[in-house]
């Protein structure tokens, strides 16, 4: 069947197809990617696991929805196709049902594909008796004791199936016991009957059951393992439902076990969480707690089954459920695909690697400097992150940064949907532990995110920030932070936008654009955006901002019809957007009507296109690609003119009703030049892809993968481009960074070697001047020494004649005397002269220059950890001299 067959409708307009159509088209691409063989096996059974999740959520929500409308007495038709909701729900079956067997198709072809490389999915029929008795032990201690069987009579009603849940259904013999040989008696006629039902006794059944049951139930223990490894070569294993579905007979032994089924049901979750808002003052988060509740029991929309069910089962389960035959799906396929994302881990490592992507982290961005503030680098210029090529961790970084900073006064931010383990969230917090104003809006009506954020928010509560609920009437869908900060020119606001979630986890597989920007006049816009959110104020008074639901679609109608109006005159024109679907009529007419004035629209639409290209007379200059890969392409992109012209906006909003009336959603220009250029060669990327980009085709179909290749030309996965080249562009920063360090490395070596060298010629300066000065006081002393000389030598010989007179005197004496007499004088005579040459040797002796030590040598350390100076030593003048200079 063609896409697009069943939305031909009475009022219906040719370029425009049912949204819910389209959407099952976008998964049938999801498990195109499962059945692609240039994608890993492993990849390839994940595929068929997010083509089972997307199915289950859509059921939850979509079919929902169409089937609350469809019991209003008042009927709701879709303004695209003119349907009824009963219309559209026959038509979601009928194609749902054509899909199934597609996914039973890959799913066996992968399962197949995985057996050969020693990983094989075992049915109970599969088992060889090594494996039997190793599950039959494995049951009784590990699943047994968790079982909580049920059977249905009058004393037993039916229980509630839980939405998402699987059961093992088992269809019981309406006698009671264990079941008998048939006897067979012949008739007077000579036909064959049946022997009379036998009610056995207590000595022929171990247990007596209750009479009139005819079915019994045994839901999955939560507590056990969904995925038990066998013994055997490889990695063999067997589901959990399998296993417990072998314990039937075992279980339901006082009854006859007829036949076993494994089914789920999938019951509506489409919850209006403003209801009773008006009449109650309840505290908005205690009031989503008890909306939450009522999920789990809302009415059954999907009934699956691995087998067809019997003539009596079905006909009780869907008077029990509330169903029809065309709700009910049967399949081979496991009825709960999530075990698919842990199987990996049980391989080994060489085996998982040829099965799987090679994996990449999202790198530092080579645009800001690990080793600076962000905040700095922030203030100097603006930044845009590309996520996951690029890590949010810079953006995380700067709220710890702000955290940190005693200039910064507040961080206000919008939070959607968090990880469960949320560094960013942690900053936050920090933040308001450290005395700054947090104001956090939580958006509580994030499907099937509301229990994590009201965890989350009660944790920033707790931690003292303030916490605010959004609008009654619009989900609060905007992503924005804004940072102020008081500096020495007044107050700084540093503002993020971006096209997706602040979920550390999510933003490794999503693609999106992060801006980070010190624009004042977006500043002013941040400020008061949340102004407006705490006063829960829907305006329009923004300097640069678009803001929904006021501006956003007007704005981009006023965008079109300025290109309508060049094509008019015959002007360079141009329309591109990127988005995750189109839904809206009045966007999609006015995009018709450009393509009708000679605009030529690129659209990269991943999901819903409920705009038809092609369709001749209408949107003949329209082009609708689509790209699904290993990545889920979610940034938003709204493009107005060609070339230098062109004025480019990113925002959170897909061009859809819901995002343009009933969402608080951003739009922001981007205006510099350099980031502009960065977003139109991202956007030239997706479009030169020929490996995962299909176009839309005028009859609702899209091109198969790989058909926009050229012939003998190597496909092109614009994704792995840009995986390879974020991390090009994170080495090449890495290198740049290595050879500035290198160089400052050796710019610093050469300054002191140039400072040594200035200071060797300092030192040899001085020690010439120190040498010449010594040489000059040298000759100074020599010189007074030769006048000392002199002076000695005169007065050596004045006191040598009065010693000569005296000794004349008084060896006259002596004579007189005798022989004692001329003892004493020589006596007299050798002190005199002793004293004489002294007093010589003393003039003679040069005086010792004083100097200061400045860096005296010292010896080794001694084993007592003391250094002590050498005995009678004393520095070199150079030495002295050098350390001074250094100094």
């Amino acid at each position: 069947m063609k896409a697009n067959e069943s939305t031909t409708h009475i009022g219906s307009t040719p370029y425009m197809q049912n949204r819910e159509l389209s959407w099952l088209t976008f998964n049938k691409r999801v498990l195109d990617q499962g059945a692609d063989e240039t994608v890993p096996l492993l990849e390839r059974l994940n595929f068929i696991s997010i083509f089972w999740s997307n199915l289950q959520e859509f059921f939850m929500v979509r079919v929902g929805s169409l089937t609350d409308l469809s019991l209003l007495k008042k009927q709701v038709l879709d303004s695209k196709t003119g349907m009824t909701p009963a219309e559209q729900l026959t038509a979601i079956h009928k194609r749902c049902h054509e899909l199934y067997p597609a996914q039973e198709q890959t799913y066996a072809e992968v399962r197949q594909a995985l057996a050969a490389h020693g990983m094989r999915h075992l049915r109970p029929a599969d088992l060889n008796d090594e494996q039997r008795a190793f599950l039959a032990d494995y049951t009784a201690a590990n699943i047994m004791p968790f079982l909580s069987p049920q059977i249905i009579n009058s004393r037993h009603p039916f229980p509630h199936l839980e939405n998402g849940s699987l059961y093992v259904i088992v269809r019981l013999n309406e006698e009671v016991g264990p079941k008998k040989p048939k006897k067979k008696d012949k008739a007077k006629d000579g036909k064959t009957v049946k022997a009379a039902k036998i009610h056995p006794s207590a000595e022929e059944s171990e247990n007596l059951g209750a009479e009139g049951v005819t079915v019994g139930i045994l839901p999955m223990p939560r507590q056990c393992a969904r995925v038990i490894k066998l013994p055997g070569e490889g990695f063999q294993f067997i589901l959990l439902e399998h296993a417990v579905e072998m314990t039937a007979e075992q279980v339901f032994s006082m009854y006859t076990v007829k036949h076993t089924n494994v089914i789920c049901v999938t019951r509506n979750a489409d919850l209006d969480a403003t209801e009773g808002t008006d009449e109650s003052d309840e505290d908005y988060r205690e009031h989503m707690k008890r909306i939450l509740k009522r999920r789990g029991r809302l009415a059954p929309v999907r009934l699956e089954s691995e087998r067809p069910l019997s003539s009596v089962l079905q006909k009780m389960l869907l008077k029990r459920l509330g169903l029809k035959p065309i709700q009910t799906y049967v399949t081979s396929v496991p009825l709960d695909m999530s075990w698919t994302w842990g199987v990996a881990s049980s391989l080994p490592e060489k085996t998982r690697a040829a099965l799987t992507n090679t994996p990449f982290s999202p790198q530092w961005p080579a645009c800001l400097d690990r080793r600076r503030p962000i905040m700095d680098q922030v203030s100097e210029r603006e930044v845009l992150l590309s996520y996951p090529y690029e890590s949010m961790d810079a953006f995380v970084q700067l709220l710890r940064e702000a955290a940190a900073d005693p200039s910064v006064i507040s961080i206000k931010i919008t939070l959607y949907r968090l990880a469960r383990q949320s560094h960013l969230a942690e900053a936050l917090i920090a933040a308001a532990e450290n005395g700054k104003q947090v104001t956090a809006l939580f958006e509580l009506r994030a499907r099937f995110d509301e229990s994590n954020n009201i965890e989350w928010s009660q944790r920033f509560e707790e931690a003292g920030c303030n916490v605010i609920y959004g609008f009654r009437d619009f989900k609060v869908h905007s992503k924005i932070c804004c940072i102020t900060r008081q500096t020495e020119h007044g107050l700084q606001h540093i503002t993020q936008l971006g096209t997706g979630n602040y979920n550390e986890k999510t933003a490794k597989l999503y693609t999106d654009l992060s801006f980070i920007t010190a624009d004042d006049t977006i500043g002013r816009d941040a400020t008061e955006f949340f102004r407006n959110m705490q006063l829960e104020n829907a305006s329009d008074n923004y300097d640069i901002l678009w803001v929904a639901p006021l501006q956003i679609k007007p704005k981009i109608i006023e965008g079109i019809d300025a290109q309508i109006e060049l094509a008019r005159q015959g002007k360079p024109c141009g329309l591109f957007f990127k988005t995750n679907s189109v839904t809206d009529k009045e966007i999609i007419v006015k995009i018709a009507e450009a393509s009708q004035a000679g605009v030529p629209v690129t659209m990269l639409v991943r999901g819903i296109s409920c705009l038809v290209p092609g369709v001749p007379g209408y949107t003949d200059n329209v082009r609708v690609v689509s790209i699904v890969g290993r990545l889920l392409e979610h940034s938003r992109i709204y493009g107005f003119g060609v070339g230098d012209n062109a004025r480019v906006y990113l925002s959170s909003a897909d061009l859809m009703t819901r995002n343009m009336e009933k969402r608080v959603e951003i739009a922001w220009p981007i205006l510099d030049d350099a980031l502009r250029e960065q977003v139109l060669q991202y956007f030239d990327t997706c479009l030169r892809d020929t490996a995962k980009l299909r176009e839309l085709l005028p009859d609702g179909s899209y091109t198969k993968l790989g058909a926009l290749a050229e012939p003998g030309q190597a496909l092109f996965d614009s994704q792995n481009a840009l995986i390879k080249e974020a991390q090009k562009r994170r080495a090449h920063a890495a290198e740049a960074e290595a050879q500035r360090s290198a160089k400052a490395r050796f710019q610093l070596t050469e300054r002191h070697r140039t400072e040594m060298r200035q200071a060797e010629v300092r030192v040899e300066a001085i020690a010439l001047e120190a040498e010449a000065a010594a040489k000059a006081a040298e000759a100074d002393v020599a010189a007074r020494n030769a006048n000392s000389s002199k002076v000695a030598s005169a007065s050596v010989s004045a006191d040598g004649k009065a010693g000569a007179h005296a000794a004349t005197q008084q060896a006259a004496s002596a004579s007189a005397q005798g022989a004692s007499g001329s003892q004493g004088a020589n006596s007299a005579a050798k002190p005199a002269a002793a004293g004489a040459a002294g007093a010589s040797q003393q003039v003679a002796k040069p005086t010792p220059v004083k100097a200061h030590v400045l860096n005296e040598p010292m010896q080794a350390p001694s084993h007592s950890g003391i250094q002590v100076r050498p005995r009678n030593s004393k520095p070199r003048l150079i030495s002295r001299i050098l350390a001074k200079i250094i100094r």
